[in-house]
């Protein structure tokens, strides 16, 4: 019997995600927009105990990070970060770490320990040096075949004012012109830089990718890579896990309520395997509102 939205709750408990990337990545914006706020997140040791900021801050000011700390936002709980902080930095020290941090918690039979995916942050307004030593040594080295990694090329906007900038600079072109041509210039800039095709030539490579732009806006979210997580998960339970736990996205719960649940019985119904039925279309009413996170069934 399929489990419940409430079941998988009770088994897993929340998500947990690995974020990682540069300083000013655009990684706390990101966050924060995944969990409906604007405040800093608390900060929790590996056994729970909650850190003060400025003891932390303290160790980071001396080189010191613990990649083990749990990042948590009060408005949903539900989710912990992970944040790699350091590693970019190239040590050798926090690279074993890294890998060391994926191979155990990638595959650990503690589930409410286990990280369910990678975060990857690029950011565009760096699109020139957007893989550094530290993507090459990690998409290389670190064993990711048993999470999924998504590249997030975050401040995709600024490629926008790369190209803006181009185009003025082109004879002849009229101010309608200019914006006409921008968002084609942009994607022109972004496949010659070929950074997800360097990516996917690597040893492990992530899954997908997202483009996110405009995070400081307030009309903006992360709907795309919460879409494009899901689908990299390639786990039903998993994917139950993340739709009940985001509380940003409606139209990914109805996304999957009608993918997973809805279509498999119309599709059935119409091959003649299963006969309607009041019952029947009861339990299609219940399959579907699993895919709902705040719906009791």
């Amino acid at each position: 019997m399929p489990l419940s939205a409430r079941d998988i709750r009770r088994k897993f408990e929340r998500f947990r995600i690995l974020v990682v990337g540069r300083a000013n990545a655009g990684k706390t914006t990101l966050l924060q927009k995944v969990c409906n706020t604007t405040e800093k997140p608390e900060i929790f040791d590996g056994e729970g105990n909650k850190i003060d900021v400025d003891v932390l801050k303290s160790s980071v000011d001396r080189g010191e990070h613990d990649i083990n700390n749990e990042l948590v936002f009060r408005s949903n709980p539900r989710f912990v970060f992970h944040d790699s902080c350091g590693f970019e930095a190239g040590g050798e020290d926090e690279l074993k770490n890294m890998k060391q941090f994926v191979a155990e918690r990638a595959s650990t039979r503690k589930l409410n320990e286990r990280i369910h995916a990678i975060w990857y942050c690029i950011p565009m307004d760096e699109y020139r040096r957007a893989i550094t030593v530290a993507e090459e040594r990690f998409f290389s080295e670190c064993d990711t075949d048993n999470v999924p990694v998504i590249a997030v090329f975050t401040k995709f906007d600024a490629l926008s004012a790369v190209a803006l900038g181009e185009l003025k600079k082109t004879p002849g072109l009229t101010r309608k012109d200019i914006f006409e041509r921008t968002p084609e210039r942009v994607e022109e800039i972004f496949a010659e830089a070929n950074i997800w095709g360097r990516l996917c030539e690597t040893r492990h490579p992530p899954k997908n990718y997202v483009r996110l732009a405009k995070m400081n806006i307030n009309e903006t979210d992360c709907g795309p890579l919460l879409e494009c997580t899901t689908g990299a998960l390639g786990d039903e339970a998993l994917e139950m896990l993340l739709i009940s736990t985001q509380q940003t996205n409606l139209e990914l719960c109805i996304t999957y309520a009608v993918k997973k649940a809805a279509l498999a019985y119309i599709k059935r119904a119409s091959q003649g395997s299963m006969q309607v039925s009041k019952d029947k279309c009861i339990l299609m009413q219940k399959e579907i509102a699993k895919w709902f996170p705040h719906t009791g069934v």
